[in-house]
Protein backbone atom coordinates (compact mmCIF):
# COMPACT_ATOMS: atom_id res chain seq x y z
CA UNK A 1 0.00 0.00 0.00
CA UNK A 2 1.43 3.76 -0.79
CA UNK A 3 0.82 6.57 1.35
CA UNK A 4 0.94 9.66 -1.29
CA UNK A 5 2.25 12.80 0.78
CA UNK A 6 0.62 16.12 0.55
CA UNK A 7 2.76 18.95 0.73
CA UNK A 8 0.47 20.40 3.44
CA UNK A 9 0.81 16.55 5.29
CA UNK A 10 5.13 17.25 4.72
CA UNK A 11 5.20 20.81 6.36
CA UNK A 12 2.99 19.43 8.89
CA UNK A 13 5.72 16.60 9.74
CA UNK A 14 8.73 19.21 9.52
CA UNK A 15 6.97 21.63 12.14
CA UNK A 16 6.35 18.79 14.49
CA UNK A 17 10.21 17.52 14.18
CA UNK A 18 11.37 20.76 14.31
CA UNK A 19 9.38 22.00 17.52
CA UNK A 20 10.69 19.10 19.64
CA UNK A 21 14.33 19.58 18.66
CA UNK A 22 14.02 22.87 19.86
CA UNK A 23 12.44 21.93 22.64
CA UNK A 24 15.12 19.49 23.63
CA UNK A 25 17.83 21.95 23.24
CA UNK A 26 16.26 24.86 25.56
CA UNK A 27 15.91 22.29 28.10
CA UNK A 28 19.28 20.83 27.54
CA UNK A 29 20.67 24.62 27.52
CA UNK A 30 18.16 26.97 28.87
CA UNK A 31 18.06 30.37 27.47
CA UNK A 32 17.49 33.30 28.52
CA UNK A 33 13.69 34.15 29.80
CA UNK A 34 14.13 36.95 26.92
CA UNK A 35 14.55 34.24 24.32
CA UNK A 36 11.28 32.45 25.25
CA UNK A 37 9.00 34.80 23.07
CA UNK A 38 10.99 33.67 20.07
CA UNK A 39 10.21 30.25 20.70
CA UNK A 40 6.65 30.73 21.82
CA UNK A 41 7.48 29.20 25.17
CA UNK A 42 4.84 30.96 27.58
CA UNK A 43 6.50 29.27 30.78
CA UNK A 44 10.35 28.88 30.00
CA UNK A 45 11.86 26.08 32.14
CA UNK A 46 13.45 27.38 35.50
CA UNK A 47 16.89 26.02 36.91
CA UNK A 48 16.86 24.19 39.84
CA UNK A 49 19.84 25.11 41.47
CA UNK A 50 19.32 26.60 45.06
CA UNK A 51 20.65 30.78 44.66
CA UNK A 52 24.34 30.97 46.99
CA UNK A 53 24.31 33.52 49.50
CA UNK A 54 27.24 35.74 49.89
CA UNK A 55 29.58 34.70 52.29
CA UNK A 56 29.73 36.98 55.77
CA UNK A 57 32.54 39.27 56.25
CA UNK A 58 34.24 37.70 59.58
CA UNK A 59 34.78 40.06 61.58
CA UNK A 60 38.28 41.12 63.19
CA UNK A 61 41.64 40.46 61.96
CA UNK A 62 44.74 38.58 62.94
CA UNK A 63 45.82 42.67 63.41
CA UNK A 64 43.00 42.64 66.22
CA UNK A 65 43.59 39.11 67.36
CA UNK A 66 47.63 40.22 68.05
CA UNK A 67 46.77 43.46 69.57
CA UNK A 68 44.17 41.73 71.73
CA UNK A 69 46.21 39.16 73.24
CA UNK A 70 48.78 41.81 74.12
CA UNK A 71 46.10 42.95 75.80
CA UNK A 72 46.72 45.98 78.24
CA UNK A 73 50.59 45.58 78.58
CA UNK A 74 51.68 48.68 76.60
CA UNK A 75 52.45 51.92 78.64
CA UNK A 76 53.09 55.67 78.25
CA UNK A 77 56.31 56.56 79.83
CA UNK A 78 56.51 60.38 80.73
CA UNK A 79 59.47 62.02 81.99
CA UNK A 80 60.81 65.05 83.39
CA UNK A 81 64.59 66.57 83.99
CA UNK A 82 66.16 69.60 85.14
CA UNK A 83 68.27 71.46 83.39
CA UNK A 84 70.86 74.17 83.58
CA UNK A 85 71.30 76.59 81.45
CA UNK A 86 73.78 79.95 81.07
CA UNK A 87 71.35 83.41 80.61
CA UNK A 88 73.15 86.68 79.98
CA UNK A 89 71.78 88.81 82.88
CA UNK A 90 72.35 92.49 80.85
CA UNK A 91 70.91 92.85 77.75
CA UNK A 92 74.21 95.54 77.22
CA UNK A 93 75.96 91.95 76.98
CA UNK A 94 74.81 91.37 73.79
CA UNK A 95 76.15 93.73 71.85
CA UNK A 96 78.32 92.94 68.75
CA UNK A 97 80.84 95.92 69.70
CA UNK A 98 81.08 94.81 73.52
CA UNK A 99 81.76 91.06 71.97
CA UNK A 100 84.29 92.33 69.40
CA UNK A 101 86.11 94.22 72.21
CA UNK A 102 85.90 92.14 75.24
CA UNK A 103 84.86 88.25 73.80
CA UNK A 104 82.06 86.29 75.27
CA UNK A 105 84.23 85.21 78.26
CA UNK A 106 83.48 88.59 79.93
CA UNK A 107 80.32 88.46 79.76
CA UNK A 108 78.82 87.17 82.93
CA UNK A 109 76.40 84.15 82.82
CA UNK A 110 73.39 83.73 85.88
CA UNK A 111 72.04 79.89 85.43
CA UNK A 112 68.46 79.54 84.79
CA UNK A 113 66.84 76.12 85.26
CA UNK A 114 64.47 74.99 83.01
CA UNK A 115 62.01 71.88 83.24
CA UNK A 116 61.68 69.72 80.20
CA UNK A 117 59.70 66.35 79.37
CA UNK A 118 59.54 63.81 77.52
CA UNK A 119 57.31 61.02 76.70
CA UNK A 120 57.43 57.01 74.98
CA UNK A 121 56.45 53.87 75.63
CA UNK A 122 57.07 50.50 77.27
CA UNK A 123 55.38 46.92 78.22
CA UNK A 124 55.02 44.64 81.01
CA UNK A 125 57.35 41.96 81.09
CA UNK A 126 55.87 40.35 84.18
CA UNK A 127 53.46 40.84 87.18
CA UNK A 128 55.95 42.21 89.76
CA UNK A 129 56.05 45.25 87.59
CA UNK A 130 59.16 45.19 85.28
CA UNK A 131 58.82 47.22 81.90
CA UNK A 132 61.43 47.02 79.01
CA UNK A 133 62.12 50.41 77.36
CA UNK A 134 64.60 52.00 75.48
CA UNK A 135 67.68 53.72 77.45
CA UNK A 136 67.26 57.02 75.68
CA UNK A 137 63.34 57.30 76.61
CA UNK A 138 64.50 57.47 80.21
CA UNK A 139 67.76 58.50 80.26
CA UNK A 140 68.66 61.58 82.65
CA UNK A 141 65.18 61.77 83.84
CA UNK A 142 64.26 62.98 87.67
CA UNK A 143 60.79 61.94 87.69
CA UNK A 144 59.35 59.00 85.85
CA UNK A 145 55.13 58.13 85.54
CA UNK A 146 54.25 54.90 84.26
CA UNK A 147 49.94 55.02 82.65
CA UNK A 148 48.42 51.75 81.98
CA UNK A 149 46.01 51.50 79.43
CA UNK A 150 42.98 50.78 81.88
CA UNK A 151 43.81 54.68 83.22
CA UNK A 152 46.05 53.89 86.41
CA UNK A 153 49.01 56.08 87.27
CA UNK A 154 51.95 54.87 89.27
CA UNK A 155 55.91 56.19 89.78
CA UNK A 156 58.21 54.60 87.74
CA UNK A 157 61.68 53.94 89.16
CA UNK A 158 64.58 53.11 86.35
CA UNK A 159 66.47 50.17 87.85
CA UNK A 160 69.29 50.26 85.23
CA UNK A 161 69.88 51.32 81.61
CA UNK A 162 72.69 50.36 78.95
CA UNK A 163 73.37 53.27 76.65
CA UNK A 164 75.22 51.00 74.04
CA UNK A 165 72.31 48.59 73.39
CA UNK A 166 69.55 51.66 74.04
CA UNK A 167 67.80 49.32 76.72
CA UNK A 168 66.46 50.28 80.10
CA UNK A 169 64.19 48.72 82.98
CA UNK A 170 61.65 50.77 85.06
CA UNK A 171 60.16 48.83 88.07
CA UNK A 172 56.54 50.22 89.16
CA UNK A 173 54.91 49.08 92.53
CA UNK A 174 51.17 47.37 91.73
CA UNK A 175 48.79 44.52 91.44
CA UNK A 176 47.13 42.77 88.70
CA UNK A 177 49.07 44.00 86.12
CA UNK A 178 49.09 43.05 82.51
CA UNK A 179 52.21 41.11 80.94
CA UNK A 180 52.96 41.11 77.62
CA UNK A 181 53.99 37.87 75.71
CA UNK A 182 57.50 37.35 74.39
CA UNK A 183 58.35 35.56 71.16
CA UNK A 184 61.77 33.87 70.18
CA UNK A 185 63.22 36.81 68.25
CA UNK A 186 65.84 34.45 66.51
CA UNK A 187 62.94 32.34 64.89
CA UNK A 188 61.77 36.00 63.21
CA UNK A 189 62.10 35.77 58.88
CA UNK A 190 61.88 38.68 56.71
CA UNK A 191 58.37 39.35 54.94
CA UNK A 192 56.50 38.11 58.55
CA UNK A 193 54.25 40.92 59.71
CA UNK A 194 55.33 43.40 61.90
CA UNK A 195 52.74 45.30 64.34
CA UNK A 196 53.88 48.33 66.36
CA UNK A 197 51.91 49.53 69.51
CA UNK A 198 52.67 52.57 71.85
CA UNK A 199 52.00 55.96 71.93
CA UNK A 200 53.94 57.81 68.79
CA UNK A 201 53.44 61.86 68.93
CA UNK A 202 51.48 61.86 72.15
CA UNK A 203 48.68 59.73 70.48
CA UNK A 204 47.86 56.97 73.15
CA UNK A 205 47.30 53.73 71.79
CA UNK A 206 48.12 53.51 68.18
CA UNK A 207 48.54 50.38 65.86
CA UNK A 208 50.39 50.31 63.24
CA UNK A 209 50.94 47.12 60.74
CA UNK A 210 53.54 46.30 57.94
CA UNK A 211 56.61 43.91 57.67
CA UNK A 212 60.04 42.77 58.58
CA UNK A 213 61.97 44.46 55.91
CA UNK A 214 64.95 42.77 56.48
CA UNK A 215 67.24 41.48 59.79
CA UNK A 216 70.31 42.17 61.35
CA UNK A 217 70.40 45.88 60.49
CA UNK A 218 73.34 47.06 62.04
CA UNK A 219 73.82 50.49 64.25
CA UNK A 220 76.57 51.81 61.67
CA UNK A 221 74.46 50.97 58.73
CA UNK A 222 71.92 52.80 60.49
CA UNK A 223 74.16 55.84 60.88
CA UNK A 224 74.21 55.21 65.14
CA UNK A 225 77.98 53.62 65.36
CA UNK A 226 77.99 54.14 69.04
CA UNK A 227 75.35 51.48 69.82
CA UNK A 228 75.79 47.82 69.33
CA UNK A 229 72.83 46.67 68.03
CA UNK A 230 71.47 44.48 64.97
CA UNK A 231 68.34 46.06 64.70
CA UNK A 232 65.38 44.53 62.87
CA UNK A 233 63.98 46.73 59.94
CA UNK A 234 60.21 47.02 59.32
CA UNK A 235 57.95 49.38 57.36
CA UNK A 236 55.29 49.84 60.26
CA UNK A 237 55.32 53.61 61.21
CA UNK A 238 57.89 54.09 63.84
CA UNK A 239 57.39 57.69 65.12
CA UNK A 240 58.64 59.82 68.83
CA UNK A 241 56.67 58.53 71.64
CA UNK A 242 56.57 54.88 70.13
CA UNK A 243 60.32 54.18 71.28
CA UNK A 244 60.44 51.67 74.14
CA UNK A 245 57.11 50.07 72.92
CA UNK A 246 56.42 46.80 71.54
CA UNK A 247 56.56 45.52 67.81
CA UNK A 248 54.91 41.89 68.03
CA UNK A 249 54.24 39.36 65.17
CA UNK A 250 51.22 38.04 64.03
CA UNK A 251 50.34 35.93 67.08
CA UNK A 252 50.69 38.81 69.66
CA UNK A 253 53.94 38.31 70.74
CA UNK A 254 56.57 40.60 71.04
CA UNK A 255 59.56 40.46 68.66
CA UNK A 256 61.29 43.34 69.41
CA UNK A 257 61.53 47.15 70.80
CA UNK A 258 61.05 49.77 68.92
CA UNK A 259 63.10 52.81 68.63
CA UNK A 260 62.44 55.86 66.40
CA UNK A 261 66.10 56.90 66.35
CA UNK A 262 66.33 58.10 62.64
CA UNK A 263 64.50 61.40 62.29
CA UNK A 264 64.77 61.15 58.49
CA UNK A 265 63.42 57.80 58.61
CA UNK A 266 60.42 57.48 55.96
CA UNK A 267 58.48 54.68 55.75
CA UNK A 268 61.43 52.66 57.51
CA UNK A 269 61.89 51.89 61.13
CA UNK A 270 63.76 50.12 63.74
CA UNK A 271 63.39 47.69 66.54
CA UNK A 272 66.26 46.24 69.06
CA UNK A 273 65.20 41.97 68.65
CA UNK A 274 63.57 40.74 71.62
CA UNK A 275 66.16 38.35 72.59
CA UNK A 276 68.83 41.43 73.02
CA UNK A 277 66.64 42.31 75.87
CA UNK A 278 66.45 38.97 77.71
CA UNK A 279 70.23 38.40 77.73
CA UNK A 280 70.35 41.82 79.75
CA UNK A 281 67.73 42.64 81.17
CA UNK A 282 67.99 40.60 84.70
CA UNK A 283 71.11 42.37 85.31
CA UNK A 284 69.48 45.94 84.38
CA UNK A 285 67.02 44.68 86.89
CA UNK A 286 69.50 44.17 89.72
CA UNK A 287 71.20 47.64 88.59
CA UNK A 288 74.19 46.11 87.37
CA UNK A 289 76.36 47.62 84.60
CA UNK A 290 76.40 45.68 81.24
CA UNK A 291 80.02 44.76 80.15
CA UNK A 292 81.10 46.26 76.38
CA UNK A 293 84.52 45.58 75.25
CA UNK A 294 86.03 47.84 73.44
CA UNK A 295 89.18 48.67 71.02
CA UNK A 296 89.16 52.44 70.75
CA UNK A 297 88.99 52.88 66.24
CA UNK A 298 86.46 54.17 64.04
CA UNK A 299 86.61 51.93 60.91
CA UNK A 300 84.38 51.17 58.01
CA UNK A 301 84.34 48.62 55.41
CA UNK A 302 87.12 48.34 52.79
CA UNK A 303 86.43 46.98 49.23
CA UNK A 304 89.40 46.56 46.51
CA UNK A 305 86.89 49.27 44.28
CA UNK A 306 86.59 51.40 47.25
CA UNK A 307 90.85 51.41 47.92
CA UNK A 308 91.66 51.82 44.08
CA UNK A 309 88.74 54.85 43.84
CA UNK A 310 90.72 56.26 47.17
CA UNK A 311 93.80 55.61 46.25
CA UNK A 312 92.87 57.12 42.26
CA UNK A 313 92.56 60.31 43.95
CA UNK A 314 95.34 63.12 44.04
CA UNK A 315 93.95 64.62 47.31
CA UNK A 316 93.92 61.20 49.30
CA UNK A 317 95.45 61.13 52.79
CA UNK A 318 97.20 57.97 52.09
CA UNK A 319 97.17 54.97 49.73
CA UNK A 320 95.87 51.72 51.15
CA UNK A 321 95.97 48.41 50.33
CA UNK A 322 93.58 47.36 47.34
CA UNK A 323 91.96 44.40 50.00
CA UNK A 324 88.98 43.46 51.60
CA UNK A 325 88.84 44.71 55.01
CA UNK A 326 87.87 47.13 57.50
CA UNK A 327 90.42 50.30 57.48
CA UNK A 328 90.88 51.81 60.16
CA UNK A 329 89.83 55.92 60.07
CA UNK A 330 90.38 57.00 63.62
CA UNK A 331 92.80 55.76 66.76
CA UNK A 332 90.91 57.43 69.60
CA UNK A 333 93.74 58.58 72.24
CA UNK A 334 94.31 56.45 75.11
CA UNK A 335 92.41 53.21 73.98
CA UNK A 336 93.58 49.72 73.81
CA UNK A 337 94.10 50.12 70.10
CA UNK A 338 96.15 53.43 71.02
CA UNK A 339 98.59 51.44 73.30
CA UNK A 340 98.69 48.21 70.79
CA UNK A 341 100.16 50.44 67.76
CA UNK A 342 97.21 50.35 65.30
CA UNK A 343 97.55 53.44 63.47
CA UNK A 344 95.06 55.22 60.82
CA UNK A 345 95.32 53.68 57.42
CA UNK A 346 95.59 49.93 58.80
CA UNK A 347 93.60 47.31 57.00
CA UNK A 348 92.44 44.62 59.51
CA UNK A 349 91.88 41.16 57.93
CA UNK A 350 92.31 39.18 60.86
CA UNK A 351 91.15 39.28 64.57
CA UNK A 352 91.36 36.30 67.39
CA UNK A 353 92.12 33.86 64.21
CA UNK A 354 88.84 34.97 61.96
CA UNK A 355 88.63 36.54 58.84
CA UNK A 356 87.09 40.05 58.75
CA UNK A 357 85.88 41.71 55.20
CA UNK A 358 83.06 44.09 57.28
CA UNK A 359 82.94 46.50 59.83
CA UNK A 360 80.11 45.13 61.92
CA UNK A 361 81.92 41.53 61.71
CA UNK A 362 84.93 42.61 63.47
CA UNK A 363 82.70 44.67 66.11
CA UNK A 364 81.01 41.49 66.71
CA UNK A 365 84.16 39.69 67.77
CA UNK A 366 85.07 42.43 69.91
CA UNK A 367 81.69 42.48 71.91
CA UNK A 368 81.58 39.03 72.33
CA UNK A 369 85.11 38.58 73.64
CA UNK A 370 85.83 39.32 77.62
CA UNK A 371 86.97 42.09 79.16
CA UNK A 372 90.85 42.04 79.22
CA UNK A 373 90.95 39.58 76.53
CA UNK A 374 94.45 39.55 74.55
CA UNK A 375 92.71 39.65 70.49
CA UNK A 376 95.70 39.19 67.80
CA UNK A 377 95.02 41.78 64.94
CA UNK A 378 96.23 40.59 61.44
CA UNK A 379 96.76 43.85 59.66
CA UNK A 380 98.07 44.99 56.27
CA UNK A 381 100.51 48.75 56.72
CA UNK A 382 101.02 49.76 53.35
CA UNK A 383 102.43 46.95 51.25
CA UNK A 384 103.35 44.79 54.60
CA UNK A 385 101.57 42.92 56.67
CA UNK A 386 101.53 42.92 60.40
CA UNK A 387 100.30 41.03 63.62
CA UNK A 388 99.46 43.22 66.75
CA UNK A 389 98.40 42.19 70.37
CA UNK A 390 94.73 44.30 71.43
CA UNK A 391 94.10 44.24 75.23
CA UNK A 392 90.02 45.13 75.33
CA UNK A 393 88.61 47.36 78.43
CA UNK A 394 85.49 48.29 78.88
CA UNK A 395 83.75 50.81 77.22
CA UNK A 396 81.48 52.60 79.58
CA UNK A 397 78.09 54.57 79.16
CA UNK A 398 78.09 58.39 78.48
CA UNK A 399 74.82 58.61 80.96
Amino acid sequence: MQFHKSPKFLRRAIAAVLSIFLIGVTIAYPLPSQAAPLLGLANPPQTTEAAVPPKAIQQGSFVAEAVKLMGTAVVRIDTERTVTRRATVDPIYEDPTFRRFFGDEAIPQAPREERLRGQGSGFLIDQSGVILTNSHVINGADKVTVTLKDGRTFEGKVRGFDEVTDLAVVKIDGTNLPVAPLADSDQVQVGDWAIAVGNPLGLDNTVTLGIVSTLKRSSAQVGIPDKRIDFIQTDAAINPGNSGGPLLNDRGEVIGINTAIRADAMGIGFAIPINKAKSIKDQLARGETIPHPYLGVQMTTLTPEIAQQNNSDPNSAFVVPEVNGVIVIRVLPNTPAAVAGLRRGDVITQIDGQAVTKAEQLQGVVENSRLGQTLKVQLRRGDQTQQLSVKTAELKNAG
